[in-house]
């Protein structure tokens, strides 16, 4: 359904918004100096039982069921630009963005989405903007590039079971902490989607990983700052133990929630929420972080 908004009052702003957003975003995604990335800190998750799902929201959120997880160690933060770039230099690495020549990005005011020649993770908006911001997580890149990084680093993507119970804090809780001591706790869209982010929570576009601290899980940015690539393939639940069927074409899920999710539209952060696209392609407000079976070296 197309967002519809009351145009005698906002149409007056809108211009003026957009030149904001467009400002502040900038100001969200200069490249700081590069350093060397030091190895990912990753938290060990304890194995246990949790429901996953939810009976009450999206369809594709249910019907909700019960899981039990093995012990796994999960990145305490997003990957970020400076690590990628280290990834790359290593290995010579060319991303999908690069190799197509486009990345996805919102249009700020219309949230309509296009392809812009030249976006890629080293500049997200295309290439006449600023870079990306070295300690800020890594976008524009594809499910295939999160899956090579991971699999360098001698680790893997978490499983999207792994992501929301994590999410959950070990299968605790199932709504996210968006505001305490009335300071945002994520960062998430805030103002009037898409019109206007009036980046009451410090920040129009992506923010340094970890900015709003920990769970108690010590994990960082499992709600908000950008979506982050699973390993499953996007199905019902029912269908999840099936093989995918070779050559299929299909998409990947995703998890957690980005800058750009409002709570009237989005609302991406909540744990049991699940994004999904191609596994080529390259998004603006789309990361990843890695996770180990627990054992494996």
């Amino acid at each position: 359904m197309p967002l519809r908004y009351p145009s005698a009052r906002l149409r007056t702003a809108r211009g003026r918004a957009i030149r904001q957003l467009v400002a502040l975003c900038s100001l969200a995604l200069p490249l700081g100096a590069s350093a060397a990335a030091p190895a990912a800190e990753m938290v060990r998750i304890p194995g246990g039982s949790t429901v996953i799902g939810s009976d009450r929201s999206r369809p594709d959120e249910g019907p909700a069921f019960s899981a039990t997880l093995p012990a796994f160690e999960l990145d305490r933060t997003p990957v970020t630009v400076a690590a990628f770039a280290a990834f790359v230099k290593q290995q010579r690495y060319v991303t999908e963005a690069e190799r197509l020549g486009s990345g996805a990005v919102m249009t700020f005011g219309t949230g309509q989405w296009r392809l812009v020649a030249g976006a890629d993770w080293r500049r997200p908006l295309g290439p006449k903007s600023d870079a990306a911001v070295s300690d800020h997580p890594v976008t524009q890149v594809s499910w295939n590039d999160a899956s090579a990084f991971c699999a360098a680093a001698g680790k893997r993507l978490p499983s999207e079971l792994e992501f929301e119970y994590a999410a959950r804090g070990g299968g605790q809780s199932s709504e996210p902490v968006l505001m305490k001591n009335g300071r945002y706790r994520a960062n998430v869209w805030t103002g009037v989607f898409p019109l206007l982010n009036n980046a009451k929570d410090g920040y129009a576009g992506t923010s340094p990983v970890g900015a709003f601290g920990r769970d108690a899980l010590g994990l960082s940015d499992m709600a908000g700052n950008v979506w982050e690539w699973t390993s499953d393939w996007y199905r019902p639940y029912a269908e999840r133990a099936l093989p995918w069927p070779a050559g299929q074409a299909g998409e990947k899920v995703q998890r957690g929630g980005s800058f750009l999710c409002d709570a009237n539209f989005c609302s991406g952060f909540r744990p049991t929420a699940r994004g999904h696209a191609s596994p080529d392609s390259s998004h603006l407000h789309v990361g990843f972080r890695c996770a180990r079976t627990v054992g494996a070296s």
